[in-house]
């Protein structure tokens, strides 16, 4: 895709935000050379032409700074989950109030083997084989920008298994193989429980193997969701009266068709885009399905099954799962339809800024990538929007090692749409 330059009044703006940014993020790095590397990568970012590898941002006849930057992305210990955790905090509080917490993937296309994670696997979002490096990002996302605030690497199993391979990449000893679904479950119940975050909606896709896992994970901790779902997965429903023997089980799409009657019309607008579009919604109550080596949860979880028509679709064509049982149909379309606006900012803003341009072979150094790409992502979107940072010079002190509350679970939110009486979705 093309690049995007900004122009140089524009870039000398987000150079200024990105100084306060590292006043607001970066405290946790102990370190004033560090924080001035992170300065350094920041408006490489922002500012370099072309694809953002290390030796493009120092710039030619840099070898020092090369060398710098090398050793702060790709060795240097710093721990980039305060910087995510603090920037998330921020995002939540002062920029845009997010309504849901997206996953999205994200797939890096490589030529060879070394990169950390890279493995030939079949990738849903390609529809095919691919050598490449699978990841996720977790998204606070709003109707009006989205912010990429968490990051998930999956390492498919040789780089878990295999000891040279490991030790080569600095994976930790706590990580492991995993699906890309898996990972980013477990990463939203870290948020959940220790990031003191406001409890959102988790809206992603889940395949119809991951599904089981997926739903008992988030039930466990009380996280609302909306599942994207394949229109083939087999749905349990009805059996909970003397007139409705069963329960059945039946494909989703054969559900949600026998329901078409039922529809009800919602316009909407697109986002990125100024025209409307119509789409036709209808829903099903359903029970979990429990999977092939997996006992359904005791007791059954109620969810809801929704689908959705577009405006001459002869059929449904997608199909979402979700425990919101108390937010009309239109809301919780509007919910799902956030991954639109992910895919929107992803493309005009996160990977101008680099997000998929790491070469560098080690864990760590992936990690750190992704968390300075991300307040890249911040500072374009907040620069671009007029936002009003506050001063650093104005804010208390609170220290590089400032001591962090118990891990307690945030107060539950009045979601827009709601009654105060029900102040939280189930």
């Amino acid at each position: 895709m093309a690049r995007v330059v900004l122009p140089e009044d524009s870039a000398k703006e987000i150079s200024e935000l990105i100084d306060v940014l590292i006043s607001l993020f970066f405290e946790s790095l102990p370190r004033r050379d560090q924080r001035n590397w992170a300065r350094v990568y920041l408006n490489g970012l922002v500012r370099t032409n072309g694809k953002k590898t290390i030796r493009n941002i120092a710039g030619t006849g840099a070898s020092s700074v090369e060398q710098s930057l090398q050793q702060f992305i790709s060795k240097s210990p710093w721990d980039w989950t305060p910087v995510r955790r603090s920037l998330a905090q921020h995002i939540e509080r002062t920029a845009q109030r997010p309504l849901a917490w997206v996953v999205q993937p994200m797939v890096i296309e490589k030529a060879g083997d070394r990169s950390v994670g890279v493995g030939r696997q079949f990738v849903p979002q390609l529809g095919r084989t691919a050598n490449c490096q699978q990841a996720g990002g977790i998204w606070l996302a709003s109707s009006e920008a989205s912010f990429p605030v968490e990051w998930t690497l999956t390492l498919p199993g040789p780089w878990t298994s295999e000891l040279l391979r490991r030790r080569r990449a600095g994976i930790p000893d706590t990580a492991r193989s995993l699906t890309p679904a898996q990972d980013a479950v477990h990463a939203v119940q870290r948020m959940a429980a220790t990031w003191q975050l406001q409890r959102r909606p988790v809206v992603m896709e889940v395949s119809n193997t991951d599904l089981p896992q997926c739903i008992e994970s988030f039930t466990l901790q009380d996280i609302p969701f909306v599942f994207k779902v394949d229109g083939s997965l087999p749905v349990s429903f009805g059996g909970s009266g003397r007139h409705k023997p069963g329960p059945h089980t039946a494909p989703a799409r054969e559900l949600i068709d026998s329901l078409r009657s039922q529809r009800r019309v919602v316009e909407w607008t697109r986002h990125g885009r100024a025209e409307g579009a119509v789409t036709l919604l209808t829903s099903a109550s359903i029970l979990a399905t429990a999977g092939e080596d997996r006992p359904a949860p005791a007791p059954a979880t109620p969810l809801l099954l929704v689908g959705a028509w577009t405006e001459a679709a002869l059929l449904p064509s997608e199909f979402w799962i979700t425990n919101i049982g108390d937010r009309p149909l239109a809301q919780l379309f509007l919910l799902a339809k956030l991954t639109d606006r992910v895919s929107l900012d992803f493309a005009e803003t996160c990977e101008p800024v680099g997000i998929r341009d790491f070469e560098g072979r080690s864990f760590r150094g992936w990690h750190h990538h992704a968390t300075l790409a991300s307040v890249a992502h911040a500072a374009r979107l907040l620069g671009s929007a007029g936002a009003r940072l506050p001063d650093p010079a104005a804010l208390p002190y609170q220290g590089p090692t400032r001591p962090r509350p118990p891990a307690v679970l945030p107060p539950r939110p009045l979601i827009p749409g709601q009654a105060p009486r029900r102040a939280y979705i189930r």
